[in-house]
């Protein structure tokens, strides 16, 4: 399938209704519904493009998005639906995993490895809120995206510029060193920096 073929595809998918995606989850895990399984996983296949975004510009997009495809059926197959947390949150750790684990094998991957995840195993960049969360959640959620600003906020001007241009803008390594007209080395040092910021900054902030 070429990039055309799968948006045009993608475009077709409707967002699942709540009552709806728990009674799939419930047919597929408790009775082995191979339709619900199936249903499921194209009514995610947005989350996958979503997370390939960073790479939308490499000649193996197609690659990588069925890569990131077999990380959101292995999230499928593992997902506890009964224990209440998002399927999106479940699965995307998966797929971005699958995309990364490709692109270091073609040796390819232009991006720098967040150090760690922060204290409740969730990653700084994912804290934007999950509308198939509780209003509660989505809250909580909401705070930790403001909190991250702030953080951001905060850093030294080049560690900011470095992790909005490759985080938040989806912007390449190497086009963000050709601006600071700086290696592509330097840049990295400059994430990985600004990242254990941001990371202390954060967990002070989930501790209170």
């Amino acid at each position: 399938m070429k990039i055309g073929q799968y948006l045009a595809e993608l475009q077709k998918v409707e967002l699942l209704a709540p009552e709806k995606e728990q009674a799939l989850w419930q047919a597929f895990k408790e009775r082995d519904d191979r339709a619900a399984r199936q249903c499921l996983i194209e009514s995610y296949q947005p989350l996958v493009f979503k997370t390939a975004l960073p790479w939308r510009a490499r000649e193996n997009l197609m690659d990588i998005l069925q890569e990131g495809t077999v990380g959101l059926i292995e999230a499928a197959e593992s997902y506890d639906w009964q224990r209440g947390v998002a399927f999106s949150l479940f699965a995307v750790h998966r797929i971005r995993g699958r995309m990364v684990d490709f692109l270091k094998k073609e040796g390819k991957s232009d991006i720098a490895c967040m150090d760690s995840p922060l204290e409740d195993g969730r990653e700084p960049w994912e804290l934007l809120p999950d509308m198939a969360l509780p209003v509660a959640e989505q809250a909580e959620a909401g705070l930790l995206r403001d909190e991250l600003h702030r953080a951001l906020e905060r850093l030294p001007q080049k560690e900011r510029l470095v992790l909005e241009s490759v985080y938040l803008k989806s912007e390449e390594v190497t086009a963000v060193a050709e601006f600071l007209h700086v290696s592509a080395s330097h840049i990295y040092r400059l994430q990985k920096s600004g990242i254990r910021r941001v990371r202390g900054m954060l967990a002070r902030f989930m501790r209170h």
